[in-house]
């Protein structure tokens, strides 16, 4: 769940600025790979076996994430790939410092079935000797006695730290094993040196330099799980709830959980309310269920949660101050450690294996001289941050946060809290703009929201982001109920706030939509309507039909002045096709929903004898759905229409499943396909050449997710990205108006005023549609190019060990050219 965007420019010196880099491998889209067994980035050529003599150690510390696996898993088959020995350092610290069956040989087969595990499968211990000198001793003695001079730590900043420390005192710390004859002199050449890469595993996301950090995605699905069965029962009997959330001293899991559950309110360490809180929460209880009509009231607390003289807030002061004033009926629910229990998310397990990847990498590139670094996520892109200044700046937090200096600490965090700072605290303080208390509102320009495309989750709650946004600065929200045909028959209507309540979470398009776009309608007709309702801006929610829609009313204005209007699409489609848009509302949800399918499948293959399932993912054209869910999944292959393919492809598929199920003792296999991969070559035909070619190693069976892709409920990502991109296009809309309104009159002819919702590494910009049409194929619906084909190879890499007959077959050739 990557932050999306900057609502506030950064200040000077509150953030460290790292270097960038392209994960090695990963190639551009136009450099796709053609020998079988190499991965080509922009600048090397990675080739399997390449780095073999060199020894991989990775270990676990401190609190267990789900997607601590995923990286494992990662870890391991990309450095055997690329021919290291990889060590599981089990119980983290604790088994470093006492070897022997501590620390054992991984091997491929280890890690099948584990990327959808929460936990760490090599479990995880806080070591005190670790701390002391003499335990560091006997932690190198044990390494270097197994050859291990390259370690991968996984956990918090702690951890890390440790592990840094550990690098520096290496040289004297064999310098002493050779002088108490512990080990030979020879080591002191052969282990010269440690290599260390963090990746930063905690639920907390409290680690600065990375957006995201492994397991917060799931924690997050966790909270928002028990806070919509909370709600539930809460509006059954006007109930308050008041839901202590984990994070330690971080206030972000319950932030972005009040934003994506609608919280009444939320208390943190980071922003605690101003002045008597108590007298400040019964305040806002009253107004909000006066002008909300709410039945229930949700607050959410940190369990660092502090006000601004530094004393703690408890839930049970929370209920106690609701209780007593407001005579309210309040319960109190502890999440604990069910936040970091269950599946990790599919985008936990995406970021776990990408970031493992990049870590084995980052090791392979490690000289003498390279410094320690951590690898962070930053908006989509993997990077690569010098260790010990991001781990210096978290420790600055916990400075700034004992001198109740909250302003500097919500600097200090970056702009992930500020944005959702700013977001929440819209929601929270939404009142009517006193432009709404005029006789007349004829004066109030009139901001329209539309939904053009196959319905997705997000799409309300970007809605809601929208509404909240109007309203908060003096502007007339419309919904144009069921797309561009609902206009054509005035189904016009003003919002109001109430009216937007518990949209964030609901699935579908609650405006209503269809895919036929503006010219297929009418763009005469629309502009007709556009005048009629007097409608000052326009934004589109939804697919490539939405864009389509918005370069139809672009090349419209040469003839209709009434099109002459700010123009904005938020991109919202889980088949993630709109041009310019890296992650599309509504794929996280679908990506997450395939994922549970799939795991389920994989389950009920594990119980009978050895079986493939074949999955159909929609996404239209786009392979995005199918690519990525494949990598989230532990899918085996996946059949796209991006990359062409032939049967002679998918023969060699499926030999190197038979070898597979025959040689490495796995009892399943997972494929899947695009839905639009191609004509002939369907997803049943794949099923019974499977079927037939198998035999008799395995059979074959066919799944056709459909429309259960779509979802019922918005994963956390969807509903946050959603409020949060209603907001931002509402924010553009609001300025170029002010640009453009003049002498009562809103106009404006230029193309910078047509845009697109984008994001360019975590930060949300606003790019011409005129400009994205240059770069899309309008013949297939798609961006000419897609960030996600890098990874084509990844999923291969992953999938299909080294030492199982003729594995090379299984990378059928991806040439550069393709059917588009």
């Amino acid at each position: 769940m990557p932050s999306g965007g900057d609502f506030h420019t950064d200040p000077p010196n509150t953030q460290v600025h790292f270097r960038k880099r392209r994960m090695s491998y990963e190639p551009d889209a136009t450099e796709l790979p053609t020998d079988d067994r190499s991965v080509t980035s922009s600048n090397e050529t990675i080739v399997a076996g390449e780095w073999a003599g060199n020894v991989i150690g990775v270990f676990t510390s401190g609190g267990d994430a789900q997607g601590m696996n995923a990286a494992v898993r990662a870890i391991v088959r990309v450095g055997m790939f690329l021919g290291c020995k990889v060590y599981y350092i089990k119980e983290g610290y604790q088994g470093m410092v006492e070897g022997k069956d501590d620390i054992v040989l991984a091997t491929w087969e280890s890690t099948s079935n584990t990327i959808h595990m929460g936990g760490t499968m090599i479990g995880s211990a806080r070591c005190m000797e670790f701390k002391e000198r003499p335990g560091r001793l006997k932690a190198a003695k044990n390494l270097v006695q197994l050859g291990i001079t390259n370690l991968i730590a996984i956990g918090g900043d702690g951890s890390l730290t440790g592990a840094n420390l550990f690098r520096q005192e290496w040289p004297g710390l064999l310098r002493e094993l050779v002088d108490t004859n512990q080990i030979t002199s020879d080591k002191l050449v052969t282990s010269s040196r440690l290599n260390i890469v963090g990746l930063v595993g905690s639920i907390d996301n409290d680690f600065c330099g990375t957006d995201m950090t492994i397991g917060v995605d799931s924690a997050l699905h966790r909270i928002l799980e028990s806070v919509d069965e909370i709600m539930t029962t809460a509006v059954s009997h006007k109930r308050a709830f008041v839901v202590e959330i984990m994070g330690r001293m971080c206030g972000y899991l319950p932030l972005v959980a009040g934003i994506s559950s609608e919280a009444s309110m939320v208390f943190i360490p980071e922003d605690p309310p101003e002045g008597d809180w108590r007298q400040g929460l019964c305040d806002h209880i009253r107004e909000s269920s006066k002008s909300d009509a709410r039945r229930t009231q949700i607050i959410l607390v940190a369990e660092g949660a502090i006000d601004r003289s530094g004393n703690s807030i408890k839930c049970s002061d929370v209920q106690r101050v609701l209780t007593e004033r407001l005579n309210m009926d309040v319960k109190v629910t502890v999440l604990g450690h069910v936040q970091r229990g269950g599946k990790a998310s599919a985008f936990d397990r995406i970021i776990g294996t990408r970031m493992g990847t990049e870590a084995v990498m980052a090791l392979m590139d490690a000289g003498p001289d390279t410094p320690a670094c951590a690898i962070c996520l930053d908006g989509i892109d993997i990077i690569r941050t010098p260790l010990m200044k991001a781990v210096e700046m978290t420790k600055m937090v916990g400075y700034k946060m004992n001198e109740l200096n909250f302003e500097e600490v919500v600097k200090l965090r970056g702009r992930s809290i500020r944005n959702h700072l700013f977001v929440f605290n819209l929601q929270r303080n939404i009142v009517p703009h006193p432009i709404f208390q005029r006789p007349s509102r004829k004066k109030i320009l009139r901001i329209a929201m539309v939904h053009n495309g196959q319905p997705a989750c997000g799409m309300n709650a970007a809605a809601r982001g929208f509404v909240g946004m109007c309203i908060s600065k003096g502007y007339l929200p419309l919904f144009i109920f069921e797309s561009w045909k609902g206009l054509l028959q005035d189904k016009v209507e003003t919002v109001e706030w109430s009216q937007v309540q518990y949209y964030t979470s609901a699935g579908g398009s609650k405006l209503g939509t269809s895919s036929e776009t503006a010219e297929e309608i009418g763009v005469v007709r629309i502009a007709q309507k556009i005048h009629q309702h007097n409608i000052s801006a326009l934004i589109i929610v939804g697919g490539f039909e939405a864009f389509k829609s918005a370069y139809e009313l672009l090349k419209g204005r040469e003839n209709y002045q009434e099109l002459c209007i700010p123009i904005n699409v938020i991109p919202a489609t889980i088949a993630n096709n709109v041009p310019g848009c890296k992650l599309s509302l509504g794929c996280d949800t679908a990506m997450n929903n395939i994922c549970k399918a799939c795991d389920e499948l994989k389950q009920s293959a594990s119980s009978l004898q050895q079986t493939v399932y074949v999955v159909e993912t929609g996404g239209e054209n786009c392979g995005y759905l199918a690519m990525l869910s494949a990598l989230a999944s532990g899918a085996d292959a996946c059949f796209i229409k991006e990359e062409h393919f032939t049967i002679r492809d998918i023969y060699n598929v499926c030999k190197k499943l038979k070898n597979k199920l025959e040689f490495s003792g796995v009892r399943q296999g997972l494929v899947l396909r695009n839905e639009n991969a191609n004509l002939n070559l369907s997803t049943d035909f794949i099923y019974r050449v499977f079927n037939e070619e198998g035999k008799p190693q395995f059979s074959a069976r066919q799944t056709v997710l459909g429309h259960t892709q779509t979802g019922h409920t918005a994963s956390p990502y969807d509903r946050c990205a959603g409020i949060k991109a209603g907001c931002r296009a509402t924010a553009w809309t609001l300025f170029t108006l002010s640009q453009c309104h003049q002498g009562g009159k809103v106009f404006t002819d230029s193309p910078s005023t047509v845009t697109v919702t984008t994001q360019t590494s975590g930060k949300e910009s606003f790019e011409s549609v005129e400009k994205l049409a240059l770069r899309t194929d309008f013949v297939f619906n798609l961006p000419k190019d897609q960030w996600w084909l890098r990874l084509n190879k990844l999923l291969y890499i992953l999938s299909w060990p080294l030492d199982i007959p003729d594995a090379a077959s299984a990378y059928y050739r991806l040439s550069a050219g393709s059917s588009l």
